[in-house]
C-alpha cells in the first residue's frame, strides 16, 4: 500500500517528519517499508537561461538554443514552439533519469547534425503538470543553476506500508490519516461530499436487484448524465501518480481516486450498454465464458458471483469489469457501483481466476459495509463536477442482510494485567475513542465497546487490548521475564535413555540407520514367520508410494537387512547398524494398531575395516553378544542371562548360534545370526548376525538408583577350574549356580575357554571358568582360598555331573 504525504495531509496535520513519522506508523502495527522521495529526479534538473535561440539550420520545428546552466554556456537544441531569447527553462543535463525516460539516462548526441548538450523540459516530462505543448516558463527571479527541486520547494514523500492482512481499514488513506490523528491527538478531516444539483429519479432510470444476499450484502448506485469523458486535470493525475497508479481518464481516474481515499473500490458502468437498464447481482452458471477488461476470456464456476444486466454479465462481482459495459470516449451516462462483497466470496474467485486487482485486494480483506454510500455520495459528485455531468437525484441501496457491529465489554484490570500496564479506565476509553471507537463506562472495571463497520478485525476483547497496546506504544510495555524454575526438569525416562542408549551405540561403532515405517507385505514370508505370529498380523496403508511401502512394518529386521544389501552392493562390506524404531501389530484395518517401540542392529563383515597391516576377521555372534553384553552393562542392568534358542524359536536365526536375553524374569530380546534361508531371501551374500530388543523390556530393567562401594584396598587372588561337560549343558547355567553361592569371600566369574575336538569324548565340551576371590578385611591366604575354591568346584561338578580333565 503506497501513500504520499502531501495526501495525507489533507485528512489530517501532520507535525513529524518524514523519519518520525514512519517510526511512529511502523510501531502503531502499519510497517513503513520504504520511504522515496517523489520529485528526487528534480535534483538533477537546473534552472537555466536561454542566452539565444536561432532557428535549426536544417528543420523547420527545431531551434538550436545557447543555455546558461550557471557555470558554462552550452548547446541545447529544442523542438517546443515557445522556446525563445531570456527565458528561465527547466534543463536536464546528461544523465539524468526523469519519470518519462523509463529508466533510460540522457545522452549528449547530435540532431540534424547539431549536438544538443541537454533537454528543455516541459511540465508534463517532468510531472509536474500536463501542459505538454511547450516547454515550461519559470520565474526569471529564480537562481541560475539552483536544482528545480530546491527552486520550486517541490517537496513530497512516498511511503510504502506492509500491512498485515487483519488491517484492510488502512488500505485507503482515510484510514492511514486515522492512524496519524491517533497520534497527534487530533481528529481527522473527512472530505467534503458537495452537494451539488440534481434532478430526476435514479429510480426511473435503473433499477438493481439481488438475487444471492449472501454473496452481496449490500449494492448501492447513482448515476450521472451529459458526463464528458476526458484527461483529468492536473491535480487529479498528480494523486494518482503520487501512489503508483497510472491516469485514464477522468470517469475511471476518479474511481480510483476515491478507492485511495476511502479504501472502498468502485466500478463505472455505461448505462447506455446495460440491457434493460437494470443491475442483477447473482451466480454465474457453471462453465459461462465472460470477457473481463483485460481482454481474456474466464471460464466462470457456480461459485462465481457476477454483475449481470437485464440480459448478460458485465462484470466479475468485485474483481474486474467487462469489455461489454467499459467506460469508453463516447460514454454519457454514468452508472457508479459502490458495493459490499463477502471477503471469502472475492477470494475463492479472484483464487480461482488467477486474477489479482486492487479492488479484489480490498474486497477479500473486508471493506467496510457502512462506508459504500460516502464513498458512492463523493465519487458521484467528482464525476459530476469533472465532467460537466448532471446527478440524478437519489441512490440505490439495496441492503437486504444488514450489518451489525461488533459490541464487547472490555475489562481495564484484563487488559492491565495482559499488557503488564497501569492504565485508567479514562485512559483505555480515550485511546479506543480516538480511532472512533464507539465506548462507554459499564462499572468500575468494564468498558462497553462498540467497533466501527471499517474495524472488521476486532470480535473478542483481546482485539481491543492489542489496540490499547498499539496506541499506547508498544515502547512504553516495561520487559519482563518468564517466571522460570531455577532447576530444570529432567526429560521422561524413555527419551533420556533413547538417547543415551544411541550415544553408547555409536561410541560402540555402530551407525544409526533410520529406515520408514511402511514396508512390503511379503516381509513376513522372508523372514519365514509361522502363519499363527503376530507379526504376520500387518496394517495395510489406503495409499501406498510404492508396492514395497504397501504396509506397517511389525518388525524392524527387515530394514537393517535392506540396508545391509544395499551397502553390500556399493562394496561396503563391513557394517554396524542399529534402529529405534516403533512396529505396528495391527487390530484389525479400521482400529489403532498395537505399537511397540523395538532397538535392533545387525552387524556384517570384518570386526574392522580391513589395513594392509593386519589379517581381516570376520565378525561372529559374539561380536554381536558382546555389543549388547557391554550396553547392559553400560546400563547397569544385572542378573542377564543368555540361553540358547529352540529350534522352535529360531525363526529367522540359526539353531547353536541364537540366544535370548533374560534379566531377572524377564525377556529382553534376542541375538542370533541369520539364517541361511532368510539370507538368500533377502539376497544377501555374507553371513548377517542381529540383535533385537524390547525397548520397554530393557528399559524397565534398568535400575532406578545404585549402589556405590568403596573401592577394595586388598588384592584379589584368582582360581581357575576346568571341567567336562555335556554339550548341551549352557555355560550361562554354571556361571548362574557360581553366582548363587552364598560364600562371601567370592567375588566374581567368568567363562575364560571353551574347547570341544581332540581329546574330548563326543557329545562334550571342556569349559574353563576364572573365579575371583577378595576380602575387605585382610589380605587372603592360598590356604583358605583353596579351601573355599575347592568346596565350590566340587559342589558345581556334582550339580552339572562334570569331568575333571
Amino acid at each position: 500500500m503506497k501513500v504520499s504525504l502531501n495526501w495525507l495531509k489533507e485528512y489530517a496535520p501532520i507535525n513529524k517528519d518524514i523519519t518520525e513519522l514512519s517510526d511512529s506508523l511502523t510501531m502503531a502495527g502499519l510497517e513503513i517499508e520504504t520511504v522515496e522521495s517523489r520529485f528526487e529526479y528534480l535534483n538533477e534538473v537546473i534552472v537555466a537561461k536561454v542566452n539565444s535561440a536561432k532557428k535549426h539550420p536544417d528543420a523547420d520545428k527545431l531551434s538550436v538554443c545557447e543555455v546558461d546552466t550557471g557555470e558554462k554556456v552550452i548547446q541545447v537544441v529544442c523542438g517546443a514552439p515557445n522556446v525563445r531569447d531570456g527565458l528561465t527553462v527547466a534543463l536536464a543535463l546528461p544523465g539524468t533519469i526523469l519519470p518519462t525516460t523509463e529508466g533510460k539516462p540522457l545522452k549528449k548526441g547530435k540532431i540534424r547534425g547539431e549536438k544538443s548538450e541537454g533537454m528543455i523540459c516541459s511540465a508534463i516530462e517532468l510531472q509536474i503538470g500536463v501542459d505538454a505543448d511547450g516547454i515550461i516558463e519559470l520565474d526569471t527571479n529564480l537562481t541560475i543553476g539552483d536544482t528545480l527541486l530546491k527552486a520550486l520547494s517541490l517537496e513530497d514523500y512516498t511511503l510504502e506500508i506492509g500491512l498485515t492482512p487483519n488491517r484492510p481499514d488502512c488500505l485507503g488513506l482515510i484510514g492511514v490519516a486515522r492512524e496519524i490523528a491517533a497520534m497527534e491527538n487530533t481528529s481527522v478531516k473527512f472530505p467534503e461530499v458537495k452537494d451539488l444539483a440534481a434532478s430526476g429519479d435514479i429510480n426511473e432510470h435503473v433499477s438493481v436487484t439481488i438475487e444471492d444476499p449472501e454473496l452481496c450484502p449490500r449494492y448501492t448506485a447513482a448515476l450521472i448524465l451529459d458526463a464528458k469523458v476526458a484527461d483529468s486535470p492536473f491535480w487529479l493525475q498528480d494523486r494518482l501518480l503520487s501512489v503508483g497508479l497510472t491516469p485514464i481518464n477522468n470517469i475511471v481516474d476518479i474511481t480510483n481516486f476515491v478507492m485511495m481515499e476511502t479504501g472502498q473500490p468502485l466500478h463505472a458502468f455505461d448505462l447506455d450498454h446495460l440491457e434493460e437498464s437494470r443491475i442483477v447481482v447473482k451466480r454465474a452458471n457453471e462453465g459461462d465464458k465472460f470477457t473481463t477488461l483485460d481482454d481474456k476470456e474466464r471460464t466462470l464456476s457456480s461459485e462465481t458471483l457476477m454483475i449481470c444486466d437485464g440480459k448478460k454479465p458485465v462484470a466479475v462481482g468485485g474483481v474486474m469489469g467487462g469489455q461489454n459495459s467499459e467506460i469508453g470516449d463516447n460514454t454519457t451516462k454514468v452508472l457508479l457501483e459502490s458495493a459490499y462483497f463477502s471477503p471469502t466470496s472475492i477470494r475463492k474467485t479472484a483464487k480461482k481466476l488467477n486474477l489479482g486487482t486492487d479492488a479484489t485486494h480490498r474486497f477479500e480483506r473486508g471493506v467496510d459495509p457502512e462506508g459504500t454510500l460516502f464513498a458512492l455520495k463523493r465519487a458521484a459528485a467528482l464525476i459530476a463536477e469533472l465532467t460537466g455531468g448532471k446527478l440524478v437525484s437519489g441512490v440505490i441501496d439495496e441492503n437486504p442482510i444488514k450489518h451489525k457491529r461488533t459490541e464487547l465489554n472490555l475489562s481495564m484490570m484484563q487488559t492491565n494485567r495482559a499488557l503488564g500496564l497501569k492504565l485508567s479506565i479514562e485512559e483505555i476509553k480515550k485511546h479506543l475513542e480516538s480511532v472512533e471507537f464507539e465506548v462507554s463506562i459499564k462499572d468500575e472495571d468494564t468498558l462497553f465497546v462498540i467497533a466501527p463497520g471499517f474495524r472488521v478485525d476486532v470480535s473478542r476483547p483481546v482485539d481491543l487490548m492489542e489496540e490499547v497496546a498499539r496506541l499506547e506504544g508498544y515502547d512504553k510495555i516495561p520487559v519482563t521475564h518468564p517466571v522460570a524454575p531455577s532447576v530444570s526438569a529432567l526429560p521422561p525416562k524413555v527419551t533420556f535413555y533413547r538417547d543415551k542408549i544411541k550415544d553408547m551405540l555409536l561410541g560402540l561403532g555402530m551407525t544409526e540407520a533410520i529406515n520408514y515405517s511402511f514396508i512390503g507385505d511379503n516381509n513376513a514370508d522372508l523372514l519365514m514367520l509361522p502363519e499363527n505370529d503376530d507379526r504376520r498380523k500387518m496394517l495395510g496403508i489406503l495409499n501406498p508410494l510404492t508396492e514395497d511401502q504397501g504396509v506397517m512394518r511389525t518388525s524392524v529386521i527387515p530394514g537393517l537387512l535392506q540396508n545391509m544389501k544395499h551397502n553390500n552392493a556399493n562394496q561396503n562390506k563391513t557394517l554396524k547398524l542399529f534402529e529405534f524404531g516403533n512396529i505396528f501389530i495391527s487390530n484389525g484395518q479400521n482400529q489403532q494398531p498395537t505399537e511397540t517401540e523395538m532397538l535392533a542392529g545387525v552387524i556384517t563383515g570384518g570386526t574392522k575395516d580391513p589395513v594392509w597391516y593386519q589379517k581381516e576377521d570376520s565378525v561372529s555372534f559374539y561380536d554381536a553378544k558382546g555389543i549388547v553384553e557391554e550396553l547392559l552393562e553400560r546400563l547397569k542392568i544385572e542378573n542377564v542371562t543368555y540361553t540358547s534358542l529352540s529350534v522352535d524359536e529360531c525363526l529367522y536365526t540359526r539353531k547353536g548360534y541364537s540366544a535370548k536375553i533374560i534379566s531377572g524374569n524377564k525377556e529382553i530380546g534376542l541375538i542370533g545370526k541369520v539364517k541361511t534361508e532368510v539370507k538368500e531371501n533377502f539376497d544377501l551374500k555374507q553371513d548377517a548376525f542381529i540383535f533385537e530388543l524390547s525397548y520397554e523390556n530393557l528399559l524397565s530393567a534398568v535400575p532406578e538408583s545404585l549402589n556405590t562401594y568403596p573401592l577394595p584396598i586388598y588384592p584379589s587372588v584368582t582360581r581357575d577350574i576346568t571341567m567336562i561337560v555335556e554339550k548341551d549343558v549352557e555355560a550361562g547355567d554354571i556361571l548362574k549356580e557360581f553366582k548363587g553361592f552364598k560364600e562371601k569371600l567370592f567375588e566374581s566369574v567368568r567363562v575364560s575357554d571353551l574347547y570341544e575336538g581332540d581329546n574330548i569324548e563326543e557329545g562334550y565340551k571342556s569349559l574353563s571358568f576364572r573365579l575371583t576371590y577378595r576380602s575387605e578385611n585382610t589380605t587372603l591366604k592360598d590356604k583358605k582360598v583353596n579351601k573355599i575354591h575347592t568346596n565350590m568346584s566340587k559342589r558345581i561338578i556334582e550339580k552339572f555331573n562334570a569331568k575333571l580333565p
